[in-house]
């Protein structure tokens, strides 16, 4: 296994807040999410706004840490990076693809905890 690099991110759930008021949750999820989680988004019933926050916050932080990670090698954008987070239905692990890469070889092992107002994202990619 070859690491390509590391990266991570923290955010703060009040400027994800802070970037709703000012536009909408419905335009920055347009803006970041790829087309797989922009229909989960749309179509899953969250319990309350925070939730709906959280979510967009989550992603944010993977992305930005699978940026940090990739780069400068692959520069992918918002909508390229895909992740699922954990399934208890079916024991599946987080996971992130990368659209834009053909090379089944390549993997981003993602990390994420959220506590309070912040999330923070950590992936590692390799090349193995």
């Amino acid at each position: 296994m070859a690491i390509l690099g590391v990266g991570i991110d923290l955010v703060s759930i009040r400027r994800i807040v802070d970037l709703v008021r000012r536009r909408s949750a419905a335009r920055l999820a347009h803006r970041i999410l790829s087309s797989s989680e922009l229909s989960g988004w749309q179509s899953r019933p969250f319990a309350s706004s925070d939730e709906r926050i959280k979510f967009l916050a989550v992603r944010w932080a993977v992305k930005e840490a699978a940026y940090k990670a990739l780069y400068p090698t692959f520069r992918p954008t918002w909508k390229e990076l895909t992740y699922e987070s954990f399934n208890r239905a079916t024991t599946q692990k987080p996971s992130l693809v990368y659209r834009a890469i053909k090379d089944s070889t390549f993997t981003l092992h993602v990390s994420v905890s959220h506590d309070g107002d912040y999330v923070v994202a950590q992936v590692l990619a390799d090349s193995g």
